[in-house]
């Protein structure tokens, strides 16, 4: 196990807005922070941190937490890899625990992925700058593109050699197991530097190549990709690495690891294809630049830029395959609300090309001179195929028209609507009928979809019944029931609340002193008002166990706590939006329990007499004589409780 004390400094050390900015772009909100959220897609940011409280939540997914829970989830790691992670940026020293074996394994798994390409990344390198091999072959490579030598270290490139297998045999002689340095493709298990045949020969994948290494947005080398230096008959001009566990080529970005802090400054991401791209421009002076490497965007990719920013400029060879390239991220972009330009470079040249011929200054104007919107793009790009063919031009409107409607942004859409008709000579009102229509039929079909889910979800909990009017008269007396029930919870919601973020403040009952927690807790559990979900009770059981501790702060205890569960619905109580009232005046505070206390015996009483009514109906149903005299004899009692309370409340009393 690690110390607590050990996971209490990281805890204290780690600062919220810290340790979220290295991933999010945060702005200032009043005392808060926010931004776009990482875990799910949203157009406008709803992802807020809190540094005064040390927790995030995001409004729209529920996604919150913690610094380490924050960690774990971005990166997909365990809660002792998320500790060392914080450790090593706080610079505490984190001791090892044990683990569980199913723990133990895939920590392992992980971890000794990570640690095979840290040793790889390494060894390319030292092959690069110390080997002869590497300094005739692949340094002279990159130092003939134009790269200076802080460059190709700043971006860790480096050199696989033509003969042997080298890397595989220094894998083993280190002693790494085959199984992570090579892939399996059923389990993704392994990183695959290195490849095995159909013999079981084990062979460098990356021989006779220059290496540009792919990292994390932590930066962490996750991947690798080859450039071959010499023209081969059936060998392809890259290998990259195989998707794994840790790696997922659709999910990564060339360069953002370099470039995340660059593109928070300039709120700007210019897009290009290759990684010579990336690296020429950042070395002309433009580092907020990341690249696709070569591969059709994915949203995640887009998703991984949005967490910096929202404005998007892709650059472009100016040759046909650049130009349809350009075409088919446009509307992606559109679609996550991103403000999208295009440039198309000159003919015959390539960002990375254009980069080593001009100074940043240069480039950057040629940018500004030459970027445009995607309807002037499109426009011109698709009215030189159109000419004057009636037909054609019909379709280069609606491809425009397409390209509009998935503008998620009311006045952004009308705004290009209004562009579109004034260049392309049609009426406003036709392209902006022609939109609502595409944006209907979209949202239609997104009704059928969640239509279809929910009926397959109401035939699984159909209930039984003779007939149809049965079956409708179950069904609402069942939800009557559920609705009861749920306002249970929240009341008890509401009182946990009270113990997690006040649990420890003292207020008087009767003339003596006691803890808000120990008040709401022991009132719960006098009047046997059981907890409606087990989390609940284990925080009762906790809190019990522990506020008489010298100390103890309730807030600090719940949000740290290492039962996930009580950690997350802990943080939802201290996240909640709604704050309240005088929460520093412990004697409205006493008061607010007490009211709160009032009303959930009072919905208990509630659910008592609701659940006294329908056995009654039962034994009514049944005969049932003696049965019915006991309930009736039980219900003035419940009734008396019930207009007792709302005299205290102020509620309507209702008459027996």
């Amino acid at each position: 196990m690690i110390p607590r004390e050990t996971i209490e400094r990281i805890h204290a050390a780690a600062k919220i807005e810290e340790v979220v900015s290295d991933y999010v772009t945060l702005r200032k909100r009043g005392a808060n922070l926010i931004g776009l959220c990482p875990f799910h897609n949203e157009k406008t940011g709803s992802f807020t941190v809190s540094p005064s409280k040390g927790i995030y939540k995001c409004f729209g997914c529920g996604a919150s937490g913690h610094a380490v829970k924050f960690i774990m989830e971005i990166e997909q790691c365990s809660f002792v890899d998320a500790i060392k992670q914080l450790g090593k940026k706080y610079h505490i020293e984190v001791e090892e625990r044990e683990l569980t074996a199913e723990e133990q394994q895939r920590q392992d798994n992980r971890e000794s992925m990570f640690v095979v390409n840290e040793f790889a990344n390494k060894w390319f390198q030292d092959q690069l700058w110390e080997t002869q091999e590497g300094q005739a072959i692949g340094l002279s490579y990159f130092r003939e593109r134009g790269l200076r030598d802080d460059i190709i270290r700043k971006y860790q490139l480096g050199y696989s050699p033509e003969h042997g297998n080298p890397l595989a045999k220094a894998l083993k002689t280190k002693g790494f197991k085959e199984e992570f340095i090579t892939n399996d493709v059923d389990t993704k298990i392994g990183v695959g530097v290195v490849g095995k045949s159909e013999d079981g020969r084990l062979y460098d994948r990356f021989r006779d190549r220059v290496i540009f290494p792919i990292f994390t947005v932590s930066g962490k080398p996750v991947a690798f990709a080859g450039r071959i230096l010499k023209k081969k008959d059936n060998v392809g001009k890259y290998v990259n690495s195989p998707d794994s566990i840790i790696y997922s080529k659709t999910n990564e970005l060339y360069g953002l690891f370099q470039a995340k802090q660059a593109i928070a400054r300039a709120d700007r991401c210019y897009l290009v294809e290759g990684q010579m791209d990336v690296i020429s421009m950042h070395q002309s002076g433009i580092e907020n630049v990341v690249a696709s490497g070569g591969t059709a965007l994915t949203k995640p990719q887009i998703r991984l830029i949005q967490r910096f920013t929202s404005n998007i400029t892709v650059l472009y060879d100016g040759d046909a395959a650049g130009i349809h390239a350009a075409l088919r991220g446009i509307d992606m972009f559109l679609e996550e609300g991103f403000n999208v330009k295009v440039v198309l470079l000159p003919d015959g040249e390539d960002p990375d090309s254009y980069a080593q011929n001009h100074d940043s200054t240069e480039f950057i104007q040629y940018i500004e001179d030459h970027q445009t919107d995607f309807i002037r793009f499109k426009s011109a790009l698709l009215s030189k195929d159109a000419g004057d063919d009636p037909i054609k031009r019909s379709m280069l409107i609606k491809d425009i028209v397409a390209s509009i409607a998935v503008i998620p942004d009311m006045i952004t859409r009308q705004v290009y609507i209004k562009d579109c008709a004034e260049r392309l000579h049609i009426g406003e009102k036709v392209l902006t009928n022609e939109v609502i229509n595409l944006r209907r039929k979209k949202a239609e079909e997104r009704a059928k979809i969640k239509e279809r889910e929910e009926q397959e979800q109401a035939v699984a909990v159909e209930p039984m019944s003779n007939s149809p009017q049965d079956g409708q008269t179950a069904q609402r007396s069942n939800n009557a029931a559920v609705k009861q029930r749920s306002g249970l919870e929240a009341n008890y919601y509401n009182l946990m609340q009270l113990v997690v973020r006040y649990g420890e403040r003292p207020i008087e009952v009767e003339g003596a002193v006691y803890t808000i927690g120990e008040v709401i807790i022991y009132t719960l559990e006098g009047d046997d008002i059981k907890a409606p979900q087990p989390v609940y009770q284990l925080m009762i059981d906790e809190f019990k166990r522990h506020y008489k501790e010298e100390g103890f702060k309730a807030e600090q205890f719940f949000k740290f706590h290492a039962d996930p569960a009580v950690s997350a619905l802990a943080i939802d109580m201290i996240a909640d939006k709604y704050q309240f009232a005088n929460a520093d005046n412990n004697i409205q505070l006493g008061e607010l329990v007490v009211r709160l206390l009032y009303e959930i015996k009072l919905t208990v009483i509630n659910i008592q007499i609701a659940d006294l009514e329908e056995n009654l109906k039962q034994a009514q149903a049944e005969g049932n004589w003696d049965r019915q005299m006991q309930l009736l004899r039980h219900q003035p009692q419940l009734l008396e409780q019930r207009n007792a309370i709302c005299k205290v409340l102020g509620n309507r009393v209702i008459n027996i």
